[in-house]
Parts: structure tokens; sequence; C-alpha cells
């Protein structure tokens, strides 16, 4: 039989429909009962199985696999005669292991059919024309090798592995674009390595990692967005959009999160994965395990049941922190990307970096301060729609569904904390929980929270103590303010021009405002005003400062240590432990006596010495011994290292 029509382009020539038709003839002899078979076009790739008018339909949509000449999977014995004439070769080359988990990776990017019988009329899968030349011609490039007789790599594959080389090491586009151009010289003639960045990136954006420009104003006034996208001045502060022939001051990079949620339920595994928090997450009380064992979230399940009860409803948390893209310290430059990420799958997956979905890159130099709404805009008009819900397709159950989502709580440092809410950190009512019942009292040079023994029982004797602040503690905890509180309170709030221009006059905080700067544009989404935790804060940033703190105060390192002149004199203030108020002295002024919980030189160097002994797993944490100096102090340890420390080494120690 002749099977040339297989690598025919044209599939409505007579020849192709001709060739199918000899196809699906063939096949009706090893159909099952229920008239399925495999479908072997450029999609399904025989890994999925539908009925045969379909298999006839995606033939003539998609094309034929142009290997697939022995149709040993539909009862063709191994070794069928070819007429020696057949342009068709076998399994090209470059078609590897890498490649094979490639075309996995596009047809979950692509999606599965829709098996609705033979109800042809009736396919819900027929992709946009536009949309499908895209996939076909990434599965076009994923089967054509580098270069004739190449082994190894197709032009996709290379281009990937290229691509993540760059990214890696961090090249800079000028060296990539010069790679690109040798590597282009020196393989044969006829290669198909691209020649420049921008159709390297052209072919990348392809499945789907674009993603859209947003001009923003100088001073953060505003997005030129929706009704102001083709305005050349800021409405607000009147400064001119650009900087030069259409060159903007400042762009924001916005990366739609709707088609990449589609995404996790275009792949059989990760929809399966999704419903984890709902078939597979195990209840055992007094253990937190994943979020869905919270009380936040319980909560939102039993305020929103139409939300709560399809398991695919995706729940997200919201993160954002600023960070130097130039890796020098010294050049001032902060960057903030605002990172989505879904907690539907189980905790191994839901922390792994590859299902964090980066929704916004806020532009330097300065961070965005309590203009962060501004640039929240796009990003909250598309989690409006998630809410409604918009239509999707799960791979796993094989049918179609109303695909929402929502944002459950914000997780930042402190700092952040402040843009995000709303609520300043700073000041005397600087505590976003106890809000205007903050026990604060001002010392020198600033302001100290010393209310905590409000916490303890009426009876506890540390109640009674004056050795804590000069004062014993007779008032009651601060109150728990409800959501009706704290919306009572944001009513209050008056308008503020959004901007950093100086031609904007800075308002001025009213009393019945308190720490409130903004009423957060969080509360525009429907659900958030009743969720029970709106805010986490990050332990990591706050672990890694009690630490240093710590560190600092019992090896009295300079520059580090809480005991400083200033916080002794603040007790001689207070009038408690005198034993350790500056002490006059005839030639240096003052002398401070030593205090107990400060390491003499000898306690400093045996703690160093035990520090520089300790011995850790591989990849438990780094190296601790290389953050002893010689002068027995500790320097240069992050994050994870301090959570070590506090965690699992000093507890041993004290």
């Amino acid at each position: 039989m002749d099977r040339s029509w297989i690598s025919n382009p044209d599939r409505l020539s007579a020849e192709y429909e001709k060739g199918v038709g000899e196809f699906v003839t063939f096949v009706r002899g090893s159909l099952d009962v229920q008239g399925l078979t495999k479908c072997p076009c450029n999609r399904c790739m025989n890994r999925e199985v539908h009925h045969i008018d379909s298999v006839r339909y995606h033939l003539l949509i998609y094309g034929f696999l142009k290997d697939y000449i022995h149709w040993t999977e539909h009862g063709e014995q191994s070794n069928p005669q070819v007429p020696l004439g057949s342009p068709i070769q076998d399994t090209p080359p470059c078609m590897n292991e890498q490649d094979e988990e490639m075309a996995e990776a596009l047809r979950d990017a692509v999606g599965h059919a829709y098996d609705i019988g033979s109800s042809l009329d009736l396919l819900s899968d027929v992709r946009p024309p536009a949309e499908q030349a895209r996939y076909d011609k990434l599965f076009e490039e994923l089967h054509n090798p580098l270069y004739d007789d190449c082994m190894k790599f197709s032009a996709l594959t290379f281009i990937v592995k290229l691509m993540n080389v760059k990214v890696l090491y961090k090249w800079s586009d000028r060296s990539f674009v010069a790679l690109l151009k040798l590597l282009h010289e020196a393989l044969p003639v006829g290669n198909r390595c691209p020649r420049t960045y921008y159709e390297t990136r052209k072919l990348l954006c392809d499945v789907g990692l674009g993603y859209e420009h947003i001009d923003v104003c100088k001073h953060d006034c505003t997005l030129f967005y929706n009704e102001h996208k083709d305005d050349d001045v800021c409405p607000i502060c009147g400064v001119s959009r650009y900087v030069r022939k259409k060159i903007p001051h400042k762009r924001l990079r916005y990366f739609p999160i709707t088609p990449r949620l589609k995404r996790l339920y275009s792949s059989k595994h990760t929809a399966r994965a999704m419903r984890w928090h709902k078939e597979q997450q195990l209840e055992e009380d007094g253990k937190l395990r994943h979020p869905a064992d919270g009380e936040a979230w319980k909560k939102f399940d039993s305020l929103y049941p139409e939300f709560t009860g399809d398991p695919r409803s995706v729940r997200m948390g919201l993160a954002s922190d600023g960070f130097n893209p130039f890796s020098h310290m010294s050049t001032s430059y902060s960057m903030w990307p605002v990172i989505l990420i879904p907690y539907n799958l189980p905790p191994w997956l839901t922390m792994h970096r590859s299902n964090y979905l980066l929704s916004l890159l806020i532009p330097g130099p300065k961070s965005p301060g309590k203009d962060f709404d501004v640039f929240f805009r796009p990003l909250i008009e598309e989690l409006k729609v998630l809410w409604d819900g918009v239509q999707s397709f799960d791979s796993y159950q094989q049918a179609s569904f109303t695909l929402r989502a929502s944002v459950i709580w914000t997780v930042s440092d402190f700092p952040a904390f402040a843009y995000l809410s709303g609520w300043s950190t700073q000041g005397k009512l600087a505590c976003p929980i106890c809000l205007e019942d903050t026990r604060y009292k001002s010392i020198r040079s600033k302001i100290s929270y010393i209310g905590h023994r409000s916490f303890l029982e009426r009876s506890h004797s540390w109640r009674n103590s004056k050795e804590f602040d000069g004062r014993s503690e007779r008032r009651a905890p601060p109150r728990n303010f409800s959501t009706a509180d704290i919306l009572s309170q944001l009513e209050a709030i008056g308008q503020s021009i959004p901007g950093k221009a100086t031609t904007t006059a800075k308002r001025k905080r009213l009393p019945t405002e308190l720490n409130w700067t903004k009423k957060s544009i969080l509360f525009e989404l429907p659900y958030w005003s009743t969720l029970l935790l709106r805010h986490n804060l990050d332990v990591m940033h706050i672990e890694k400062n009690v630490c240093d703190n710590i560190l600092g105060t019992l090896l009295d390192i300079e520059g580090k240590s809480k005991d400083n002149d200033k916080a002794r004199e603040d007790l001689k203030d207070m009038g408690i432990r005198s034993e350790l108020w500056l002490q006059p002295h005839p030639v240096k002024g003052s002398l401070k006596p030593h205090a107990s919980y400060v390491f003499t030189k000898d306690e400093a160097k045996l703690f160093c010495d035990y520090l520089r002994a300790v011995k850790l797993p591989d990849g438990y944490a780094s190296n601790i011994a290389r953050c002893v100096t010689e002068s027995n102090k500790l320097a240069g340890m992050k994050s994870h290292d301090c959570h070590v420390l506090l965690q699992k080494i000093l507890p041993p120690v004290s």
C-alpha cells in the first residue's frame, strides 16, 4: 500500500483525503466494541483513544504522524511492505528521550480532544486557526533535526536548552546574539539554529511564555491601561508618558494567570494533583500539614459552598517582596515581583518553583510603596473574572468545567505588609493586630512596644513585677477587631491621590484614620472582606532578624548588638536594673558594665569552637563553620542557616 500521502502537507488534497479513507477502512477491522481506537494525528500521537469518526476528523485537521508508516498500533504486522519509492522515513534520528518528554509537554500545553462520539459537528476542541498554527509550528520544530543527519537535537530542544543556559549563567542579550551567529555559521549549511534573539523569543512565546507590556507614569500615579492606554500624559500629575520617541519612563510586565491555570488542567497528571487537597488530604485533629487544615480555609469553605463544592476551584496565596536584579548591593534598585501560589496541590508540589505563577513584575528603581495598588489593577480585574469562572477542560476527567479561582491571603515581610494591607507598620500604632490598642512607649530615638504582659493570666507573677519596665501590668489584652470594625475604620479614610510627584500635596492623616493610609485594592474582590486571615508575615525574614539580634547581643558584635549605650540609658530612665546603668569614667567618659547575657571572650571562643565542629547532613544547611570569623564572631549567615541555628543548634547548647 502506497503511503506517500502521509508526508503530503496539503491536507485538502484528494490524495491525502483518499489516504485517510484507506487508513480508516483498515482500522475498522480492529476497533473495540465501542468503536474506539488510538488516534495517530499530530496532536494525539497514538496516546489518546477516540471514536473512529473523531480520528478521521483529527487526521484531516491536524495531520498524520509523519513517522508512523508501520501501523502496528492498529493491528498491522511489525514489518509491512512499503514501496521503495516512498519518501517516508523511519523515526527521525533526532527524536530521542528528551524530545519525547518535550512532545508530551506540548501535548499537555495544547490539551486533549473532547471525545463525544461521532457527532463531529459538536466537537468543541477546535482551536482558532492562528492558535492551532502556532502549535503546529512547535510540533514541526520538534520533529525537525537541528541540521540534516543530526542525531541528538531537534530544533526546538536545542533552542530550549540554549535559553536555559543563558538564564542559568546570566548571559546578556548581546552576548547571546553573538553566540547564535557563531553557531549558525559553525553548523552545517541549512541548519535551523535561529540567527537572532528575536527569533528565539518568538518561538518560545508560542508555548505561552509571553507577557503584556503596560506603560507606567514616571511618578507611579497611574497605568496607561484600559481607558488611558492611548494617553500621552499622566491624567493625575500631567507628566509625559515617554522619555523620548515612544520610550516610556517605566513599563510594567503583566503575566496573565488564566491561561496558566487552564494549563494545570490540560495535563492529566497535574489535573489529578489539583484535587489532592480535597480527595487525598488526611485530616487529623491538632496537626497542620496543609493550609486546608487551617481555620481560615475551613471558614472560606463554609462561606462559599458553591465555590468549594468543586475541588478544582483554585485557591491561591499572593506573595511579593523587593529584590535587586543586578546582584550589586551598592546599586540602589528595587524590583518587585508578585507571585501567586496554588494551594490545591500537595505540599511537595505547592512549594516547587515550577508551580509558582509570576503575575506582575513591578519596575524600579524604587519600591512602589503606598502606590502598590496602582500596579495591581490588571491582576485584580482578572481575579474578578476568575471568581465568576471561565470555561476550561479537565484532562483527568475528560470533561469541560467552569474554572474558578480566588486569592485567600497574602504572604510578605513586615514592610511589604504595609503596602498590601494599607496599615502603616511605622509609628506608635505599628501593630496590625492590636491596631488602635497598640501598647507603646517612647524611649531614646525610637518607640518600644512593651505591652506583652497583658496577654498573661491575671494571676501571673510577672504582671506584678516592676523589673520589666518599672511598673506592674494591670491592663487586659487588646481587643480582637472584627471585620465590621475594620471596615468601619476604612470608611473614615479620606481620598488619597496616588503617585510620588512633588507637585502632589501630601495629605495629612486625620486622627480618626489611625494608621490606615488607604483602603487596599484587594477589598474590591467580592470575598476579601469576609476572609478570616487576610495577611501573613513571612517567618523567614522575622526569624533571621531575631537570630541576628540574638547573636549580635550574645557575641557583642558592633553595630548588631541591641545592648548599646542608648539601651543602658533607657534602663536608667525607667529606673530598673541599676547594675547595668552606664558608669562614669575619667578617660572614656562612661563605662558599660558587663551584662550576664553577653558572652565573655572565653565563652564566645567556646561557642564558636562548637559551631566550627558541628557536622550537618549534606544539603541540610550550608557550612555554618565558614560563617565563624577568626575574631569569634558570626557573619554572612543566610536565612536558612539562621533557622537551623535557632531551632537545632542553640537549644542543645542552652
